[in-house]
This record gives structure tokens, C-alpha cells and sequence, in this order.
């Protein structure tokens, strides 16, 4: 365990993924729209395979339903289609320990998988839409995570002219000092939001609200939490735990 004493100020500037990060959905509406999905694909769901699609446990959503024999288009089709953005608000819950963000004294951005229609009414109904300087969903046209395309959309938003990691001193070819560069890190709960913050060229915080056994997998990050109150306390880093 390293102690690394208020991680949050080492950063000029933050982004944060949404969903499973900052708040989560009640299991419920989960089930509820996949037996609803179920029904229109002639295919039940079970509350673990609801879970693993959901949360995107295991790896690649898509790579996970052709495994099951499950036509990817006509799913996410299908799936879209059944939400309701409404809904989903109403059963969506601010994580405990997410209103570390509030207190952020840099600016902060979210990049998130989950659909504009669907992140307003979250953002508006828990009132955390002031939190960010701005909000990025990713689309086909801005790319997923863990492409770095959405990342470096929202660091362009909030005016982040050069990106390094904290810490890491800038140098030129000959070794000389360059230009002051702006650190930057992205937390999210998935191995995609890590990639994306590496892609680039952030710092990493994978943020575990599952644990490995749950995932089938282990996720690794320049830090790894379970919550974000081990700032307090230090991170663990790779490798140390």
C-alpha cells in the first residue's frame, strides 16, 4: 500500500466515466429491461447474464452476446429501444463516496458510454450536472473507450493544450525543459475507461465496484480503488496488494 496522500490535488484536471463509476443503476430496472429485451428476442436473460451485459463484466459486451448466439445489432436494437430515460433516472443512485468530485478545485470532465438522452436526465435529476465542465457520450462518430478519440474531445472542451502525468517532469529530445504540461487523470470501473486514459497519454484509476470474482478478471490502472474515499488513506498501486 503506497500512501499517497490526496491524490486528487496532483492533478491539473480530471475526467470520470458515469455509469458504475459515480452512480449505478438499481438491480431491478436491470432485470426488468432485459426480461423486457428477453421477450422482443425470444431469449431470457438470467439475472447473472443481465449483470455481466450491464456492467460489462468480463470484457467486451459484444464479443460476450456473439458467445451466446445473440445477433449484437438487432440486441443493442432491441435494447435501446426498450429504455426509457425516464426510468432509468428514477431507479439510477449517486455512489456514497462520488461527491469527492464536487470538491475538485481543477476543471473536470465526463466521458461516458451512456447515450445523451439517457446521462441528461441522470445528471439533472441527482443534481451533479454542475460538477463538469463538460460531458462527452461517446457516439460512432466520437469513437468508444477505449479509443482515445472521446478522452481527447473533452480534454479539447476543456481547453487542455498539453497532456503528461503527474509528476513526470517534461523534457525535450536533448533534454532540455519544455513547456509546463497539464497532468491529467480519468477514473472509471471498467478495463476500456483505463485503456482510453493510457491511449491518451493520462494516468489511469480503475475504480472496482465488483471485485475480480464478480469481473473474471483483474483490472489493472496506475491506481486501483474500491471506493473513492482511499484517497484519504493512499491508493493501492499494480502489483503492491
Amino acid at each position: 500500500m503506497s500512501e499517497i496522500p490526496m491524490v486528487p490535488d496532483e492533478y491539473d484536471f480530471w475526467l470520470l466515466d458515469l455509469d458504475g463509476t459515480l452512480v449505478d443503476i438499481q438491480p431491478s430496472y436491470v432485470q426488468q429491461v432485459f426480461d423486457e429485451v428477453g421477450d422482443r428476442l425470444g431469449r431470457e436473460f438470467t439475472d447473472r447474464e443481465a449483470e455481466i451485459i450491464w456492467h460489462g463484466l468480463g470484457g467486451s459486451r459484444n464479443e460476450q452476446l456473439s458467445q451466446w448466439g445473440i445477433d449484437v445489432d438487432r440486441f443493442w436494437d432491441v435494447f435501446h429501444d426498450v429504455e426509457d430515460a425516464e426510468a432509468r433516472a428514477r431507479h439510477t443512485y449517486l455512489y456514497d463516496d462520488a461527491d469527492f468530485v464536487a470538491d475538485l478545485d481543477v476543471p473536470v470532465g465526463l466521458v461516458t458510454h451512456c447515450q445523451q438522452y439517457l446521462t441528461d436526465p441522470v445528471l439533472d435529476r441527482l443534481d451533479i450536472r454542475d460538477w463538469f465542465d463538460t460531458v462527452v457520450c461517446c457516439t460512432e462518430d466520437t469513437g468508444w473507450k477505449p479509443d482515445p478519440e472521446p478522452v481527447e474531445m473533452a480534454m479539447e472542451d476543456l481547453d487542455i493544450a498539453y497532456t503528461g502525468h503527474a509528476g513526470a517532469p517534461p523534457t525535450g529530445a536533448n533534454g532540455a525543459s519544455e513547456a509546463p504540461r497539464s497532468s491529467g487523470v480519468l477514473a472509471g470501473d471498467g478495463p476500456h475507461d483505463v485503456g482510453a486514459a493510457w491511449n491518451a497519454g493520462l494516468d489511469g484509476i480503475h475504480v472496482e465496484r465488483h471485485g475480480p470474482d464478480r469481473r473474471g478478471q483483474c483490472v489493472l490502472g496506475d491506481y486501483r480503488i474500491e471506493t473513492f474515499g482511499e484517497f484519504a488513506d493512499g491508493l493501492s498501486e499494480p502489483g503492491s496488494d
